[in-house]
């Protein structure tokens, strides 16, 4: 999810009362909240943002030791800064109590990688055990509702100095969420039947993930082999509407084969889910480009790596490679 839909997570959490067990406790639930998109650093370096990006800083080793690391900071701030140290408002004690921070820690970020599956943008949750891509299908990464729901509750909590408008908004959150994961399920269910039915054949893979604003209308991405056909799913009425059109992928030549050993196209095919791929001349050669169909309309030019394979040798241009996945 986006930083603005973790950042109210953490803030009604903090509305619920909790703030009121230790100093900073407000501020320990929001950052960690956010906490496992530091991950964002790698746009400062050379590394391929997507061979790292919710990788680390949403596995197993980061739930276990970041909490651990943000509660130790505030701890040490409280200790280093006693001039710092006055009246917090709404917190019931004055000390920084490292087994609260702890605890808010494991919280925020238990709730930012759970957030963080429910999209088809994929989390690494269980890295490095395992790499794969996990993907809930089920809430887009921005989502209006959940913005509204927990914003008003956190408002109306610090507006009224009560708990109970945060509780309402996490509950209604969590409820939306379940709703959400059902429907989710039901979905890829009946579309894989759909197209089953339709082809005999079941598909290689399937996505049939959220859109902006209308809770009950799935994408539709079916893998046929060679190409992927599009559509859209609707819950009300129940209903499947595939593009006659196909997105070839274009992956048996040798261009493309090529192209795959150049470091940028690697990396962006760690992250790929539905990549296919795109060629055309350039004055060095075969510029070859690689996007993912989940993402080749909203985001057009973002998405993608390209290398340049000559004409006369099989291997890509290492100083044409570029990736700008975000």
């Amino acid at each position: 999810m986006d930083n603005v839909c973790h950042t109210l997570v953490g803030a009604a959490l903090a509305e619920t009362g909790l703030k009121r067990h230790t100093r900073y406790g407000a501020a320990a639930l929001m950052i960690a909240a956010n906490l496992p998109d530091l991950d964002v650093l790698v746009f400062a370096t050379s590394t391929p943002s997507v061979s790292f990006r919710r990788g680390w800083t949403h596995g197993i080793l980061a739930q276990l030791l970041l909490p651990v690391a943000l509660a130790g900071a505030f701890w040490a701030w409280d200790r280093w800064r006693p001039g710092a140290r006055g009246p917090e408002p709404g917190a019931q004690t004055q000390a920084a109590r490292f087994s609260w921070l702890a605890a808010f820690g494991y919280l925020g970020i238990y709730s930012h990688v759970f957030l963080d599956y429910l999209n088809n943008y994929g989390v690494r949750l269980l890295n490095p055990l395992d790499w794969r891509w996990l993907y809930g299908d089920a809430v887009f990464i921005v989502d209006p509702w959940l913005w509204t729901t927990l914003g008003l509750g956190v408002w109306l909590a610090r507006r009224r100095a009560s708990t109970r408008p945060a509780m309402v908004a996490l509950s209604v959150a969590a409820v939306y969420i379940a709703g959400m994961l059902l429907l989710a399920q039901d979905a890829r269910r009946f579309v894989r039947g759909e197209w089953q039915a339709r082809t005999g054949q079941p598909p290689r893979a399937l996505m049939v993930g959220p859109v902006p604003v209308v809770p009950w209308t799935r994408e539709v991405i079916v893998d046929a082999g060679n190409a992927y056909r599009i559509g859209q799913y609707t819950a009300w009425p129940r209903r499947l509407e595939l593009s006659e059109e196909a997105i070839p992928k274009n992956d048996a030549r040798a261009e493309v084969a090529a192209a795959r050993h150049e470091p940028q196209v690697a990396a962006f095919l760690v992250w790929a889910r539905f990549p296919f791929w795109e060629l055309t001349r350039s004055s060095g050669g075969t510029a070859v480009t690689v996007r993912d169909v989940r993402f080749r309309e909203r985001v057009a030019g973002r998405f993608n790596a390209t290398a340049v394979v000559p004409e006369s040798s099989q291997t890509p241009a290492r100083s044409a490679g570029q990736q700008t996945l975000h």
